[in-house]
């Protein structure tokens, strides 16, 4: 077992994303950070080491508690980290966002006094 491993390889081990070419675009992205600094797909994570990684429009806040670089079962991922990412809000906090159907066409009038109305505008 080694004292590191690359930052993407690590990702893609504990199952944060698929493959590890998607964990690498990641990184290149701008989405991961090792230590509050965005890192780069081969930085090294040690243990201790905080891992932010911006999935969806949020935050998963990964402590690293070993580090492994090949995929391994659930449960031995669920153990070379720890989460401590925050709970969501919960949904009544969130704004409500109409959304119409893919395909639906463009709005009627009706459908667009409605939406102006609800917008409060």
């Amino acid at each position: 077992m080694t004292s590191t491993a690359r930052v993407d390889a690590w990702l893609w081990a504990v199952r944060v994303y698929k493959t590890r070419s998607a964990a690498t675009t990641a990184c290149r992205a701008g989405h991961v950070r090792v230590n509050g600094e965005k890192a780069k797909a081969a930085q090294p994570v040690k243990p201790g080491d905080e891992v932010r990684v911006r999935i969806s429009g949020f935050d998963r806040m990964l402590v690293v508690r070993q580090p492994i670089v090949k995929r391994v079962g659930a449960a031995v991922a669920a153990d070379a980290m720890e989460d401590r990412t925050p709970p969501p809000p919960p949904r009544e906090l969130t704004a409500f966002v109409p959304v119409r159907d893919r395909g639906a066409g463009r709005p009627t009038k009706r459908e667009r006094r409605d939406i102006e109305k609800l917008r409060g505008r």
